[in-house]
Formats: C-alpha cells, sequence, structure tokens
C-alpha cells in the first residue's frame, strides 16, 4: 500500500466487517504456489497489504514463516490478535513501496487483495531489494464474477451507483502493461474458483467491509442500504445469495 494517508487508514472504521465478511482463498492458491510457482516448504513469505491476516493465516497453513507487512494500526492489530499465538508470525508497520525489512530478508513477496494500492515501479524497487537472488514476487486477488448472475450483476451495479470511488479503486483497472512493467517482463496467470454464501447480515457486512461503501451516518449509506435489501429480495434462493469469485494468482521470479 501506498505512503498515502488516505489510503493506509481507508480501512480503520471497517476491521471488524473484514474480519468477518472478507473472503478467504482456495487452498489451490498454494497448490499452484508451491507446484508451478516453486515455493519451497519453509520459505520466508513478505505478506505485503497483510491487513487483518486472511492471507497470512493461508500461508501458515501451507508451512511458511510469514513476515505481515501492514500500515494500518487497526488492521495489524487485528493480525496480531488473530496469528500473533504462531511462532512463525510477525507484523511490521510498513508499505509494499517501504516495508522497513532487511535487504535480501525474504524467499518471496506477495500482494493479496493490495496490489493495486501500490505504485508499481517503485513497489518493483522495494520487492527486489528485500528478495534474495530469483525470488519469487507474487499477486492474488479474488475477481467478482461480475456478470455471472443476476445477482452480481445488480451488485455490480449498485457499487457503481453508491461507491464514493469504486471505480477508480477498482484492482480491475492493474493492466496487463503495468503486470509486465511489475515483474520485469512475462509472468503467469492462474485462476481457481472461490465463493461466498450470504444470507442478508452477511451480504451488509461484506458490503460495508468495502472502503468505497459509505458507512452508518455517512451521505448515500441509506439509499444503498436500501438498494442492497431490494437486490437480495430479488435475487435471493432459500434466503441466500452467492458471491462467485476467480481467485487470480499471477507470479515470476525477479
Amino acid at each position: 500500500m501506498t505512503a498515502d494517508r488516505q489510503s493506509t487508514t481507508r480501512f480503520s472504521d471497517r476491521v471488524d466487517a473484514y474480519v468477518r465478511h472478507r473472503p478467504g482463498y482456495p487452498d489451490s492458491v498454494l497448490a499452484v504456489l508451491h507446484g508451478e510457482a516453486g515455493l519451497r516448504p519453509g520459505d520466508t513469505v513478505a505478506d505485503v497489504g497483510a491487513g487483518t491476516g486472511i492471507s497470512s493465516r493461508l500461508l501458515l497453513q501451507g508451512g511458511h514463516p510469514v513476515v505481515g507487512v501492514e500500515p494500518n494500526a487497526a488492521m495489524r492489530a487485528a493480525a496480531e490478535a488473530a496469528l500473533g499465538g504462531d511462532p512463525r508470525f510477525r507484523v511490521v508497520d510498513g508499505t509494499g513501496e517501504a516495508t522497513g525489512l532487511p535487504d535480501a530478508s525474504v524467499d518471496a513477496v506477495m500482494a493479496f487483495q493490495a496490489f493495486h494500492w501500490l505504485d508499481p515501479l517503485r513497489a518493483r524497487a522495494e520487492w527486489r531489494r528485500i528478495l534474495r537472488p530469483r525470488g519469487l514476487a507474487v499477486i492474488v486477488w479474488n475477481a467478482r464474477r461480475r456478470a455471472a448472475s443476476e445477482f452480481l450483476r445488480g451488485y455490480e451495479a449498485l457499487l457503481l451507483r453508491h461507491g464514493t470511488d469504486y471505480a477508480g479503486v477498482d484492482h480491475g483497472n492493474v493492466t496487463d502493461d503495468t503486470l509486465r512493467a511489475f515483474f520485469g517482463g512475462p509472468f503467469t496467470r492462474r485462476s481457481a474458483e472461490n465463493r461466498q454464501v450470504f444470507d442478508y447480515a452477511g451480504l451488509e457486512g461484506r458490503l460495508l467491509s468495502s472502503s468505497y461503501a459509505p458507512n452508518a451516518g455517512q451521505p448515500g449509506h441509506e439509499e444503498m442500504i436500501r438498494d442492497l435489501r431490494r437486490l437480495f429480495d430479488a435475487t435471493q434462493q432459500d434466503r441466500q445469495v452467492v458471491m462467485e469469485y476467480e481467485t487470480e494468482i499471477l507470479f515470476a521470479r525477479l
């Protein structure tokens, strides 16, 4: 995440919703990293934009010591509360462009759901600095299947209508040219299926975990919640909706 104050503090009032309602990552991410990407058992990983520890938990489960790099104090506290009991985990105050980690100190650097907040060229220089020779760079994000169902089409329209800066901070704005410049050439792209099933309360929590969704008391909040309720009622089956994702895994050796 950039050093810009707005980007590093915009989730501070959403930590609880983030912990409870953000999606995790399928085990197939580890299968790709261990198989095709060449991540080895015991390799140390810097998890850039670690947030509340969702991605760090996956990496720990895969057998890796993890240094979470997170500029948001409230999110660091949540990650520490969730994972601090594991001696293989620590979290530090840093950004994707200024991690504060020593030179050549990690085997892989990864950004889960965070790359679109980074300055790609500054991040590339920083990642190369902290990586050991031929270190692995990985970008992972859960991309909503925006047109896969009536519900998902309606949800995308709701975000475009009510999100304060949704279009501007969407990771879909990251182009292949940007990625090639970051990786320094060709990179490998793999994908996996992921999903969340929500009742209405869970869906509302998922929406409010997003930095661009107006919180209670902010302009546009009541109208957004009204439209979300209408969307849920119109598309639910057995009082549930399904949020479908394609988990994208991008990697190369820097």
